[in-house]
């Protein structure tokens, strides 16, 4: 503990009010992104227990791509916030263009596949008929907002890398309002419109996604005036160095998403071999926790922000201060939420109409979360914020590729298949890494070598 004593100094004022002035809009941004899935959620969850299944399990199918997406978003804003304390601009715009046009590409393939072939890819997660038929008709619509929602992304990406980041909050206000209205009309048929159920939960989020691909499109060409990025900067010519840098750098993030994505479709596949009511208590239980980890990913987006930029300045000293004051704020968060998840279960349990037998489940499920909600706070900003930021970014990917493969995934298998453990035993050993991986991140954070510089000479405007 001596680490962690006298480390706070008066200098510290100016880098807290920046983290600060980002972590919030982010965290918010994050919160009503989510608040998006979450109104799906709650509304369907009014129709039963099988339509809360079907939507989970299709909007899991989203969290895949999403979560491969971040892999080459996470490349793009650790080479751009280098630069952008290099204080060099072409670079981030060419990044922002090959970034974009790879991801649209990619995404478009997924959007065709699921929205032809649904009932495959929700046959991949669950055996449960009832579901597969619920999420069937949402995942069909739902596929229309893949495109839309991965070009939002990188525009905001480019933003974020340059510090501007309220954009991302405003059009996530304009987009759950706009999604909560369609969700009301839509899936219980008001305004003279037909029920369309889960279905019209699906149409209120492509609709959601539209909106707010256009105010960030706008903002981004016509407003702002800190990148100065222009419709013909992502059609002009690639620099074949940054592309470079991006495939060395990016390969292990993306590689690592790769490992998260098998990671969520056999956890996914794991827990839907319960019943109904077994997978609905985990959506559940999930709901909270991307409530409160769409918070702590602000701050770790923030705190990624300005690793980046304070290693492109050359500010090394500086960097090694900030990450040990930063892994007591990320322990702070963690007790905090624990905390929440553990005294709000009751609370959020009383929002849904559940059967009487999954009522207990999702209650020792939350009781799992709450302990290893701790762990998740304090490992996963370290390694995210702090050393895949920092340019360490194959180190990330081999630490999860260990514990998913040689641990997490291997003893839930076995408990479930033939120790038929309990479902909240079953749960805790898919979450046990979040604790394990503190250990791992406290020891590499405080090594100090994942601080590396990535920037190439170039023209600064």
């Amino acid at each position: 503990m001596n680490k962690f004593r006298g480390i706070f100094r008066p200098g510290d004022r100016e880098y807290f009010r920046s983290l600060i002035l980002l972590a919030i809009p982010l965290a918010l941004q994050n919160l009503l992104t989510y608040g998006v899935s979450f109104a799906d959620n709650l509304m369907v969850g009014q129709l039963g227990d099988a339509a809360i299944a079907g939507l989970y399990l299709g909007t899991l199918v989203q969290t895949l791509l999403q979560i491969m997406l971040f892999g080459l978003e996470s490349a793009m804003l650790i080479l751009g916030t280098q630069y952008w304390g290099a204080k060099a601009l072409p670079p981030i715009r060419n990044l922002t263009a090959i970034c974009l046009h790879c991801a649209l590409l990619f995404t478009a393939a997924v959007a065709l596949s699921v929205g032809l072939a649904p009932r495959f890819w929700l046959g991949l997660l669950t055996p449960d008929a009832a579901a597969i038929a619920a999420g069937t008709p949402y995942l069909r619509v739902v596929s229309l907002s893949y495109i839309p929602f991965a070009a939002m992304l990188f525009l905001l990406c480019a933003m974020r890398t340059v510090e501007v980041v309220r954009i991302g909050l405003y059009n996530s206000v304009v987009a759950l309002v706009v999604n909560v209205g369609l969700n009301y009309v839509l899936i219980f048929g008001k305004c003279g419109l037909p029920a369309m159920g889960v279905t019209g939960a699906a149409w209120g989020t492509v609709v959601a996604r539209l909106v707010e691909l256009l105010v960030v499109a706008v903002y981004v060409f016509r407003v702002d005036r800190r990148l100065r990025l222009r419709p013909g900067d992502l059609f002009g010519r690639w620099d074949s160095r940054l592309f470079q840098d991006l495939v060395r750098y990016g390969t292990p993030l993306m590689a690592g998403e790769v490992v998260w994505c098998t990671n969520i479709a056999v956890q996914t596949a794991i827990i839907g071999q319960f019943h109904a009511a077994g997978i609905a208590a985990a959506s559940i239980v999930d709901t909270m926790n991307r409530l409160l980890w769409m918070g702590v990913l602000g701050l770790t987006a923030a705190t990624g922000i300005l690793t980046g930029k304070t290693i492109g300045e050359g500010r090394l000293d500086d960097m090694r201060h900030y990450a040990k004051l930063m892994q007591v704020v990320f322990l702070a968060i963690g007790l905090l939420c624990g905390g929440m998840v553990f005294f709000g279960r009751e609370t959020m349990i009383s929002f849904y109409n559940l059967d009487a037998t999954t009522v207990p489940v999702v209650r020792a499920f939350a009781n799992v979360l709450a302990v290893m909600m701790v762990g998740r706070c304090y490992q996963c900003p370290c390694l995210m914020g702090l050393v895949k930021a920092g340019g360490a970014t194959s180190f990330v990917f081999k630490n999860d590729t260990i514990w998913v493969f040689l641990w997490v995934l291997p003893s839930a298998f076995v408990a479930q298949r033939f120790l038929h453990a309990p479902a909240w035993a079953v749960y805790a050993l898919l979450l046990s890494d979040q604790w394990t991986k503190s250990a791992v991140a406290y020891w590499k954070v405080n090594r100090f070598d994942w601080m590396l510089r990535l920037t190439r000479s170039t023209g600064k405007n």
